[in-house]
């Protein structure tokens, strides 16, 4: 095994994902607190010159909370309407393992130091090192080989029968952060009393501009390169990531792109706010950052199981843009 898949299979460990995806509450509300210091940080180094300082800052705060708080509870509402499996919890995870573990070491005998590493294993998360001494450990045993591929599961290939039930549980996933972002940002413009028409309209169209351009179309253009790659059954997993990155470009970033303003344009705006001079959504080189969401689509569909638990944090960043009606 090289050291490329040691490092993948130390990444999908299923005890070091479930802590993860434990940890992410307290990570993205960490991220918040630095996100909203750092805004203090400025305000404070101006002489406190800026007389709106602690009207924006609630209102960000509000918007963060909102995204945030909609970003996490986003994998529950989608596994449970496209009826997918969740994330393991720890004491599934360790049952397995210790059972697993158990059967093993009662018909094969390893030196000491392995028989400790796979003892590690029931409950732990085991370093980059042990992982690569395990494998040279398992590697000459045909039962040992099993049994670390049912520890860790290799990635599999999402065929195209089951792909846009994936992208179906990813575009709820992403829609969910985009709804908070947008009833946040509505919540803190009334609490701070400076909600009208022209405010609403603004985060609606941005919230179905980060939706569409961001999210759900440059998944339907992953799953379509996807669904045509397995057709001139081509398996390459980089073969696989350049045409479902491709796909993206096309579908989302400039198909999307067209279709949400369109949808601004002649929908939402003149029925909220017709009075509103139209004006189109330009993608930008900032709006890139917020693709770092489909590399991990892109991931998530080439089976890389660890990516799941930081996509809250990616489509946060939708919400939140959508929050603030962020309009060029």
């Amino acid at each position: 095994m090289n050291n490329l898949k040691i490092f993948g299979k130390f990444l999908d460990q299923p005890i070091l994902i479930t802590k993860l995806n434990k940890s992410m509450p307290k990570i993205m509300a960490c991220g918040a607190g630095i996100i909203l210091a750092n805004d203090a940080i400025d305000v404070f180094k101006k002489n406190n010159k800026d007389k709106n300082f602690k009207k924006d800052l609630f209102k960000k705060a509000i918007i963060l909370a909102f995204a945030i708080s909609s970003a996490l509870l986003a994998p529950k509402i989608a596994s449970k309407i496209t009826k997918r499996t969740p994330i393991e919890t720890l004491d599934e995870i360790r049952n397995k393992n210790e059972k697993l573990i158990n059967d093993f070491l009662k018909n094969n005998n390893l030196e000491e130091s392995a028989k400790n590493l796979l003892i590690k294993a029931k409950n732990e998360i085991l370093t980059l090192g042990e992982i690569k001494k395990l494998v040279k450990n398992l590697s000459n045993n045909n039962d040992g080989e099993k049994l670390f591929n049912e520890l860790i599961p290799d990635p599999e290939n999402i065929q195209a029968k089951d792909i846009f039930s994936e992208i179906g549980y990813l575009s709820i996933y992403g829609l969910v952060p985009v709804i908070g972002g947008i009833i946040g940002g509505i919540c803190a413009d009334k609490t701070t009393k400076e909600c009208n028409k022209e405010k609403i309209t603004d985060k609606i169209n941005e919230g179905i501009y980060q939706y569409l351009a961001n999210i759900f179309m440059c998944n339907i253009g992953a799953g379509l390169a996807l669904s045509i790659l397995e057709k001139m059954k081509i398996t390459s997993k980089s073969s696989r990531a350049i045409g479902m990155t491709t796909g993206i470009i096309l579908t989302g970033v400039i198909g999307g792109s067209k279709i949400a303003n369109t949808i601004s344009q002649k929908v939402i705006q003149p029925f909220i706010y017709p009075n509103k001079a139209k004006k189109e959504r330009k993608p930008e080189i900032m709006d890139l950052g917020l693709h770092a969401d489909d590399i991990a689509t892109v991931s998530l569909l080439s089976g890389l199981k660890w990516i799941e638990p930081i996509i809250p944090s990616l489509y946060t960043i939708s919400g939140y843009k959508a929050g603030t009606g962020y309009r060029n």
